[in-house]
């Protein structure tokens, strides 16, 4: 049964989820906006297992330790990737319930179809919400990628069968590189997901000459550009936080900064 998910707004994305009985989401804490009387809310640190698919912690002696192990374990993954130390669960208890879910940033959302057979990479943070079945895990990108990339070193891993809900900043943009021979170079905080028919890299932005030197000191992507090379699909956001958070504390006060009484053109902007 698949999950039904629309996908409105225009600043920031919201997703409203219409929950069939029997239907479980999870989704990180502070991703939750509003649900009907008959939708259960509950936290755990665990995802929930798969319809059909027994609980993950064993009866018998030393089940409730070792679910509680691993539920921790669970737990510290999540907080290395950025996520909440917690999941929270829903699921309706009579007929049909409504859930709304959001990011927590101005941006877009995108629901995507976990087959079973593809795996999905995520940059840390991306996770609002997934239905049973899809699992959460993480994954390291590496020395070099984890150094010069702007995922970091810890990515998320989302593999299973069913609906996952990401969130980016800004506007998505859906790419295929072998749509423009097989290779793309990307701003380093750009990535926000791709799936495992893509292999992610890192590159320096130049030469190590003298415009290599301007490039990477003056062309605003710092020493090195992200690449994704393959046949498959990447998701792009518009919109950086290192950028929005640039900007911001460049901006701000900014009212009580200007200069030029009032006169506009060069007499007019901030006073740095």
């Amino acid at each position: 049964m698949t999950l039904d998910v629309t996908l409105v707004g225009t600043t920031t994305k919201i997703a409203v989820l219409n929950l069939k009985p029997g239907q479980v989401v999870y989704s990180e804490a502070g991703k939750f906006l509003f649900a009907s009387d008959d939708v259960v809310m509950e936290t755990k640190l665990s995802a929930p297992s798969a319809p059909g698919q027994p609980a993950a912690a064993p009866a018998g002696a030393g089940g409730a330790f070792g679910g509680l192990l691993r539920g921790a374990m669970d737990a510290g993954k999540r907080m290395l990737a950025g996520e909440s130390f917690a999941f929270t669960h829903f699921h309706t208890t009579g007929g049909d319930g409504l859930l709304g879910l959001a990011g927590v940033i101005p941006g877009e959302m995108r629901a995507l179809e976990l087959d079973g057979a593809t795996t999905w990479f995520a940059e840390k943070d991306a996770f609002v919400a997934a239905e049973a079945g899809v699992n959460f895990d993480i994954a390291f990108s590496g020395l070099r990628q984890g150094m010069s990339g702007g995922e970091g070193f810890v990515l998320e891993k989302f593999t299973g069968v069913g609906t996952l809900l990401i969130a980016g900043a800004g506007d998505f943009i859906d790419i295929n590189p072998a749509d423009y021979g097989g290779r793309i170079r990307v701003d380093t905080g750009c990535i926000v997901a791709w799936d495992s028919s893509i292999r992610y890299g890192v590159q320096r932005v130049g030469a190590m000459n003298r415009q290599g030197a301007m490039n990477a000191l003056f062309g605003g992507e710092g020493m090195s550009l992200a690449t994704v090379e393959g046949n498959g699909r990447v998701i792009l956001q518009s919109l950086t936080l290192d950028g929005l958070a640039k900007a911001l504390e460049k901006n701000a006060g900014a009212g009580d900064k200007k200069t030029g009484l009032g006169m506009g053109g060069i007499f007019s902007g901030s006073a740095d």
